[in-house]
């Protein structure tokens, strides 16, 4: 279990500076980021950990980084003005 959440929370940090490395203009301050990052990744093993069991390292990790893409992913902004319809 401890190997699971070390290698869960180090996923999810990398998967979070990937998003700040990436998409710095659309995200909030790097602090929240990166801890968004591992809290969303630490949850995601807790989840599919829960679900499965022992013994699924690989699928845990899988869990990890899709709940921790999904949680950055609701920290990201528009990109800037709107669009209007030239008939709006």
């Amino acid at each position: 279990m401890l190997l699971e959440a070390l290698s869960s929370a180090i996923l999810g940090l990398a998967l979070a500076w990937a998003a700040t490395q990436r998409l710095s203009h659309r995200l909030p301050a790097r602090p929240l980021v990166l801890s968004t990052g591992v809290a969303g990744a630490l949850f995601g093993a807790f989840v599919m950990h829960s679900t499965l069991e022992a013994g699924h390292l690989l699928l845990v990790l899988l869990g990890a980084g899709i709940v921790s893409v999904a949680s950055l992913s609701l920290l990201l902004r528009p990109t800037g003005r709107l669009r209007r319809s030239a008939t709006a």
